[in-house]
């Protein structure tokens, strides 16, 4: 995912966790975005002020106004690999300079639009050579191949990577932020290069980078535990660049996903779409039109999240959901071998543009893996092992006690397969959910308020939430009493 323009960036609003479910700094963070947007432009995103500046550092301003420029779409593949050259020759100067380079950064927004601009540029590049690797018999670009032959470490994956990993490391960004979230004064850690917003911004968001190109490679614990440092509030830097706001929870929210943290995953997904939904009359058309198409992708991920666990949504989602899926939903919900062309048509519209860490065989094409089907059948096998779920519980909804043999007579399955299917079932009921620390840690929780225990061939049903509830009704009556 890419949202390639970012409108007017906002201030910081009080911190809050992110499993914080109320919607209170949503509401205050909306409320200062109309206060300080407006309807127009103030300024040039990208002017830098250079004065008596020698022709080097014109020079360097030029690389990076052209860093933060996005390619055009119907670019040949000649230009492509030009662009490549260009920021590995820009960062190779920022990074290896004798000392930190003296320039100020326009915004927010151009630093962002580089890493931006830099990861979107590699994931097209990387999807174009899969694409053609696969098709190269009937794609009729054999001029193009040729091409990708002679250069196969143009935009590799390590070149990236080592970027992004170089930015954080020089900038010293990821000491800095620990400084910050244990309260103390974060300039000692910065360093000769840390403390200029040059290198602080772009190793900033260089993090957010890892977390986007770790999840387009596949590796989703790894992605969601870049963001340790980062603290996913209102006060945080991402928050103040649209773009990187929606980015930032999307890649967060599809980790989870992927990762069955369903609960942890719609609350990323939920917190975005409200803020979105709560400033697009503030917006303009161009930028607000740029992250539209996103905007439904991640109603199609709350979609298949809610299908697999059933949450109360806030009542703009829950509406703006049943107005795009709401047939789609009910079905998934149902569950059964009808169910599952419509997961796989949901992720197919919603997920990345999934890569591959190394190039493609182009001498053995039949080799070739799509990084896009190989993880949508790792999220159907998912699928097909909950497939049955909705069914089952609907049957123990109807009983304290059950013999395995006459379910499975219901269902019309052997004992076996209906055995698979309650464990399979019992494991997902206990998910991880987040409460504090990073993203990756939690408390393991019962997200399903039926329980059972099998007992031979013998089912017993509970309700899982029934202690608590009790506990509730005498609280209640307690306080009545006096």
């Amino acid at each position: 995912m890419s949202v390639r323009q970012a409108p007017t960036y906002q201030q910081g609003a009080p911190q809050r966790s992110m499993d914080d479910d109320s919607d209170v700094e949503e509401e205050a963070l909306a409320n200062d975005y109309r206060e300080q947007v407006g309807y127009e432009n103030n300024g040039d995103d990208y002017g830098i002020e250079g004065g008596a500046m020698g022709a080097n550092m014109q020079d360097l301003q030029a690389q990076l106004q052209a860093a933060a420029t996005p390619l055009e779409y119907q670019a040949t593949l000649e230009t492509k690999i030009q662009s490549y050259d260009s920021y590995c020759n820009l960062f190779h100067y920022i990074l290896n300079s004798e000392g930190p380079v003296d320039i100020e950064v326009p915004s927010y927004f151009w630093a962002w639009d580089v890493i931006d601009e830099f990861i979107y540029q590699f994931n097209s590049f990387c999807s174009y050579r899969q694409k053609l690797a696969l098709t190269q018999s009937t794609s009729g670009n054999e001029g193009d191949l040729v091409v990708l032959r002679e250069n196969p470490n143009t935009w590799g994956c390590y070149s990236v990577l080592n970027v992004l990993y170089s930015l954080i490391q020089r900038s010293q960004i990821s000491e800095q932020l620990a400084a910050r979230k244990r309260g103390e004064d974060p300039a000692p850690y910065a360093g000769d290069y840390g403390s200029r917003s040059l290198y602080q911004m772009l190793g900033y968001f260089s993090i957010i980078g890892l977390l986007r190109v770790h999840c387009l490679l596949g590796d989703f614990s790894l992605a969601l535990k870049t963001l340790d440092d980062i603290e996913l509030n209102k006060k945080a830097m991402f928050a103040r660049v649209m773009a990187a706001n929606f980015t930032t929870y999307y890649y967060v929210g599809f980790s989870y996903m992927m990762m069955h943290r369903y609960a942890d995953a719609l609350r990323a997904f939920n917190h975005i779409l409200i803020y979105v939904s709560r400033t697009k009359n503030f917006q303009k058309n161009a930028q607000y039109d740029s992250i539209t198409k996103k905007n439904d992708q991640m109603y199609a991920l709350v979609a298949i999240c809610v299908a697999f666990h059933p949450t109360r949504l806030d009542d703009t989602i829950h509406t703006a959901l049943r107005e795009k899926y709401g047939e789609q939903l009910t079905r998934m919900q149902r569950g059964g071998p009808e169910a599952l062309p419509i997961f796989e048509e949901l992720f197919r519209t919603a997920c990345p543009k999934f890569i591959s860490p190394t190039p493609p065989d182009f001498d053995n094409p039949s080799v070739n893996v799509d990084p896009i089907e190989h993880q949508l059948s790792i999220f159907m096998e998912e699928v097909k092992n909950n497939m049955w779920a909705p069914t089952v519980r609907s049957y123990l909804k109807l009983y304290t006690t059950m013999d395995l043999t006459k379910l499975a007579g219901f269902l019309e399955v052997d004992a076996d397969t209906l055995r698979g299917w309650l464990l399979v079932n019992k494991q997902r009921s206990r998910q991880m959910r987040h409460s504090e620390g990073g993203l990756l840690e939690g408390d393991v929780v019962n997200s399903n308020d039926l329980d059972y225990a099998m007992q031979g061939d013998l089912i017993h049903v509970s309700e899982a939430k029934v202690g608590r509830r009790l506990v509730d009704w005498y609280l209640r009556n307690l306080a009545r009493t006096y």
